[in-house]
């Protein structure tokens, strides 16, 4: 059984299979889901934020939004550049994850390289430095190793 946070994010994900980007009304939102708009935020904030290629704008107040937009990467190289500019000093293990996750559903990570990788990233004796380090680090290599 599914909880709402799911609910809401699969509704979310199949208006943006329609449109390039959704603009959404966060408490009309949390009415349809019969949610406080807070739940809204928390599904926003996990589930759609830069590690797993989504940018997200929000203005808040009366007529207030939330913008959703997927990337989309006309070239492998521009979508590695983009992840690489998004990595700051740390890197928690949730968000090298995601990171890893996206480059398997983008075809630049075989399943078997995405888990070896996850073995090592996702380790809690790593710390957030290191490991943005180490992202940083493979995002260059597959680069150019992928000649793109």
């Amino acid at each position: 059984m599914q909880n709402t946070s799911d609910l809401i994010e699969q509704y979310l994900k199949a208006l943006l299979a329609e449109a390039a980007e959704i603009e959404i009304q966060r408490a009309e939102l949390a009415d349809k889901f019969d949610v406080v708009p807070s739940q809204i935020n928390y599904v926003i904030k996990t589930r759609f934020n830069a590690t797993k290629g989504f940018d997200v704008e929000s203005k808040r107040g009366g007529g207030g939004y939330i913008k959703i937009v997927k990337f989309h990467f006309s070239a492998k190289h521009e979508q590695l550049k983009d992840i690489y500019g998004k990595i700051s000093t740390g890197l928690s293990a949730d968000n090298a994850r995601d990171i890893l996750q996206l480059l398997f559903d983008e075809k630049i990570l075989t399943e078997r390289e995405g888990n070896l990788l996850l073995s090592v990233l996702t380790n809690a004796e790593l710390a957030d430095s290191l490991r943005a380090d180490f992202m940083r680090e493979i995002l260059q290599r597959l680069d150019r190793e992928n000649d793109i």
